[in-house]
């Protein structure tokens, strides 16, 4: 009989299935299949049933047939991922036909099975689903420790560009296509560049970063394809090129563009054919690699001055991404550098600052030349040098708030409150405690939190 209980070489890790079908006969046998497979299993004959069990029951997976009795499976489909967002649900039904199929899947369904089916059938959709739900936690877990390494990512950037930039690099990620990040200094290339690695089927593989402008040509050629005994002075022993430590994983070639002509026709190759040799070396050599270009030039206007091969952007050039300025993302500056002060002050074992309005609205007025590298530059200095709970415009480097008559300023013409306000920002902003501060300025605690309430400050 086809439900008879399959054997299995990996127990699958006790998902919790819910079945919904009208046929007892259909809900027997299909939960003792999914039993058989590791599985707890919950069985309902009708739609209130199952939004009922939905809401009592965080299912991994759902068992879902499109007849049940006089009611319609094909509107509970939406009433079920509304009740749980998410939940993976496979469509059963021994009325099948590809327009049902297709509305199925719009409706959010994640797969579809006719009627009847097989044990091994069953097992797969199971293991599939397992699969994808443990790729998803990667994935999540892989982003939150690039988060942590790196905080100038921002997946939650409300700039249009940059969001365009970050869809386009998840969409990429799936692929084995080169892909050419173009964009200024500082802009984040190196963080978008982890970003596809993560979300790809490679990110479990090496991820390796060339930065091509620090080495000379020969150097150069010897870190990416390596190099073999005796092939320089210096060489006493057969060494491995970044290449070679890539196998498997994604290699970043950091600012591509101040490459030499003929190293270029040797990086062609490899993006071709993904073959090469070592240096001082005849044997040629493969590497499974997906190749990752930055690069802050204009290649377009390389190409037309003779200084970068045409035929090796379009090599690159298959997935093209454009990384805009900090001075294009005003949205995003203060929050990313509210995240750069929590990631420094964690790391200095720190309470986290809060930034004053004012410094708030210098790092709006800035233009940001440096882009987010600048702006991590900043967030880190000022908690290296300002131990205050509260962070006002002279913490930041003079550059990005110099002094303006918009200070008040003794003598000027400001009222007392603001300059008291002024002074008691500054104060508040270099002492730990505000115990510290209200000694300095002559008040008690008490004092000071009042006049900062008003303040706002």
């Amino acid at each position: 009989m086809w439900y008879e209980r399959p054997a299995m070489s990996k127990k699958a890790e006790a998902d919790r299935v819910l079945v919904v079908d009208d046929d007892k006969n259909i809900r027997a046998t299909l939960t003792m299949c999914l039993e058989g497979i590791g599985c707890g299993v919950t069985a309902a004959g009708t739609s209130a049933a199952a939004l009922a069990a939905v809401e009592r029951t965080p299912f991994d997976l759902a068992f879902l047939d499109l007849r049940l009795g006089a009611e319609n499976g094909m509107e509970l489909l939406p009433r079920l991922l509304a009740a749980r967002p998410g939940l993976p649900i496979v469509v059963i039904t021994a009325y099948a036909t590809i327009d049902t199929a297709v509305e199925a899947i719009k409706l959010g369904a994640v797969d579809y099975l006719p009627k009847p089916f097989t044990p091994a059938q069953i097992r797969h959709v199971v293991e599939q689903v397992t699969a994808r739900r443990a790729t998803a936690h990667r994935v999540a877990d892989l982003e939150a420790q690039l988060a942590d390494e790196l905080p100038g990512i921002d997946f939650a950037t409300k700039a249009p560009r940059m969001r365009a930039a970050f869809e386009l690099a998840t969409r990429a990620a799936g692929s084995d296509a080169p892909i050419l990040l173009r964009g200024e200094n500082g802009t984040g290339k190196s963080v978008l560049a982890r970003l596809v690695h993560v979300r790809s089927k490679r990110a479990g593989k090496p991820y390796v970063t060339v930065n091509c402008p620090t080495l000379s040509e020969d150097l150069l050629a010897s870190e990416l394809f390596g190099h073999a005994i005796g092939a320089f002075t210096g060489a006493v022993r057969d060494q491995a090129g970044r290449v070679e430590a890539a196998e498997g994983g994604t290699l970043l070639l950091d600012e591509i563009g101040e490459i030499s002509p003929a190293l270029q026709a040797k990086l062609l190759r490899f993006v071709q054919d993904k073959e090469f040799e070592r240096v001082g070396e005849t044997r040629t050599r493969h590497a499974d690699v997906r190749v990752i270009a930055a690069t802050n030039r204009d290649l377009d206007a390389d190409v037309k001055a003779g200084r970068f091969r045409e035929d090796l952007l379009f090599r690159l050039n298959v997935i093209e991404i454009e990384v805009p300025p900090l001075r294009e993302r005003g949205d995003d500056i203060v929050p990313m550098a509210h995240r750069f002060l929590a990631f420094f002050a964690r790391a200095a074992n720190r309470a986290t600052p809060t930034l004053l309005p004012a410094a708030e609205q210098a790092l709006l007025a800035y233009a940001w030349p440096g882009n987010v590298r600048e702006l991590r530059n900043a967030m880190e200095r000022a908690i290296i040098l300002f131990p205050g709970a509260a962070l006002g415009p002279e913490t930041l480097p003079e550059r990005i708030a110099p002094a303006t008559a918009t200070v008040p300023r003794l003598g000027a013409n400001f009222t007392l409150d603001e300059i008291e306000r002024e002074h008691i920002e500054r104060v508040v902003a270099h002492t730990s405690t505000l115990e510290d501060a209200a000694k300095i300025l002559g008040i008690d605690a008490s004092t000071l939190y009042r006049k900062r309430k008003k303040y706002d400050a």
